[in-house]
């Protein structure tokens, strides 16, 4: 048969075949069939069929769970093993025809992952549960678990999981019919669903969990009013109390407390954790500070520089050992994994290593949430389009206890630091625009203003250098749901640092698998000053 003119190819039903097995197995069809009228009518029927398709198929471009076929993933009844080439690059500096010069060379190296798919029931302890970000994360799960909705002024609200990376973020996981295909973050690997995690833990406020959330004015009445017959049974156990190291303001809550020597205290949270365990017959247990900002520690050689001057420093009794130290110490002999939620450095030396003993998961510090989340994203972009951020004023205003906390001097230098030290990884990354030992301005300001209560103001000022020495200002205003913010961000350090505690791998020409370094690296991303080994870097 001769070649259709091409000005009459599109009055046949051609181009609409095409359009119909663009994306199936192609069938056979007389060209005689497809020059005839009444095959365009048949094709038409059948393109309009096509398209109600791809819409609907448009519609499902999210997908709740998959599971991978690839020669390097294999699944069995207890793990998924799988094989995983890390491409990335080395510099060397050569000596070559005379003269050194920097090479960069690919480099691969091949891990071997496993993980454990059996979910444990866990159980999560808080020190500091009576706080607003203990009571609003507990009564945030329970609002979920049992489906609670409430009256505001706007509407009638639903409970979720808004601002949890692992709950309400997703990931691309390929394309169907040329459409992108996304899948919940937890659908990954399996993960504990948050519904079902059993809470405790600790605080020198003897409020149930019903009171301090009334408390803590984070959540509206009408929520509060349903959750209160579930949370006034729950009682935090006596945390320890020590006052020098947080704000004298806070003693009037201080009704709870553990006594005894810092050895006794110690030992009391290890007890209080075998019980709390043995009561809920949880199989897994991980620990979290979210109570008051502490001030630094002084690291002295011969107090906390090594393990052993730190157990022998505990057992004199010495009082520059903080609580959130002692907390952390009582875990890492349990082997529970302890996660620090505040700016003080609860990880002295000697604790650090004591955790490499006995590869014990410990992480921190300080959770990254309202104001320092935004400036490590905008400085870190005006640095990677070779702009020169050189002043950063940072202004906050509070009224929750944490800003009754940090009024005091010494633990508002933990804050401060905290917040000042997140942009320098991104200014030591561009010589361009800095010289050694250059940095930006960098003033951070908190104000305790009880009226606002856990609604934070927090305003920033961004002045650089451009072109030809021209400047450029930005100036933002960030209202932060304290609390609301951080819960999320709670529970996402929980749900994967008992994820991390279920995967094991090794590395090409290593004999075993072993587990991830103590120094859980890969919660860093949630936390203003992360925590890392020492071969590691901080990276925001």
């Amino acid at each position: 048969m001769m070649p259709l003119p091409r000005f009459l190819y599109k009055f046949t039903a051609w181009p609409l075949l095409e359009r119909v097995t663009r994306d199936t197995q192609p069938f056979p069809i007389s060209p005689r069939f497809l020059c005839c009228p009444f095959s365009f009518l048949l094709l038409l029927l059948i393109e309009f069929q096509f398209l109600s398709v791809r819409k609907r198929e448009r519609g499902k471009m999210f997908i709740e769970k998959f599971q991978v076929e690839s020669p390097n993933v294999k699944y069995t009844e207890t793990e998924i093993q799988s094989v995983y080439n890390y491409e990335t690059t080395e510099l060397v500096h050569e000596n070559r025809n005379g003269s050194y010069q920097w090479v960069v060379k690919p480099k691969s190296v091949q891990y071997e992952f496993k993980t454990d798919t059996r979910v444990p029931k866990l159980g999560v302890m808080l020190v500091g549960w009576g706080g607003n970000n203990g009571s609003t994360l507990t009564g945030g799960i329970i609002a979920n678990r049992e489906g609670i909705s409430w009256a505001t002024k706007d509407k009638v609200q639903q409970a979720n999981y808004f601002g949890s990376l692992t709950q309400a973020s997703a990931i691309r996981v390929g394309s169907y019919n040329g459409e992108e295909i996304y899948a919940p973050f937890k659908s990954l690997l399996p993960m504990v669903n948050p519904d079902e995690i059993v809470f405790g833990g600790w605080d020198i406020s003897d409020m149930n969990l019903a009171d301090a959330m009334a408390r803590a004015r984070v959540l509206d009445i009408d929520l509060q009013k349903q959750l209160r017959p579930y949370m006034e049974s729950m009682v935090p156990l006596p945390g320890i109390y020590d006052p020098d190291f947080i704000a004298a303001n806070q003693d009037s809550r201080a009704n709870n407390v553990i006594k005894g020597t810092k050895k006794e205290q110690v030992q009391q949270v290890i007890k209080d954790i075998r019980e709390f365990k043995e009561k809920t017959k949880v199989d897994r247990v991980v620990v979290l500070w979210t109570a008051n900002t502490e001030r630094y520690s002084n690291i002295v050689v011969g107090l906390n520089d090594t393990t052993e001057n730190l157990l022998a420093a505990i057992d004199r009794n010495e009082s520059e050992i903080s609580p959130s130290t002692l907390y952390a110490l009582a875990c890492i002999m349990e082997e529970i994994p302890f996660i620090n939620g505040s700016p003080q450095n609860t990880f002295v030396p000697g604790l650090i290593d004591l955790a490499i003993q006995r590869n014990s998961l410990i992480g921190g510090d300080d959770f990254k949430s309202g104001q320092t989340k935004m400036k490590s994203v905008l400085v870190d972009f005006l640095v990677g389009a070779g702009i020169k951020p050189t002043s950063i004023v940072s202004y906050n205003h509070l009224g929750n206890n944490d800003g009754m906390n940090l009024s005091a001097p010494q633990t508002f230098r933990s804050k401060e630091i905290s917040k000042s030290n997140v942009v320098d990884d991104m200014v030591s990354s561009n010589a361009i625009l800095y010289e050694p030992g250059e940095h930006p301005d960098h003033v951070v300001v908190i104000k305790y203003v009880p009226y606002v209560a856990d609604s934070k103001r927090a305003m920033d000022e961004y002045t650089s250098e451009i072109f030809l020495g021209g400047t450029n200002t930005i100036v933002m205003h960030n209202t932060c749901e304290d609390s609301l913010l951080a819960a999320p961000i709670i529970l996402d350090l929980v749900l994967l640092a008992e994820l991390s505690t279920r995967i094991q791998l090794k590395a090409e020409g290593e004999g075993k698998f072993h587990s991830f370094h103590p120094v859980a690296t890969i919660l860093s991303y949630l936390t203003k000053a992360p925590l890392v080994s020492q071969k590691n870097k901080w990276i925001h």
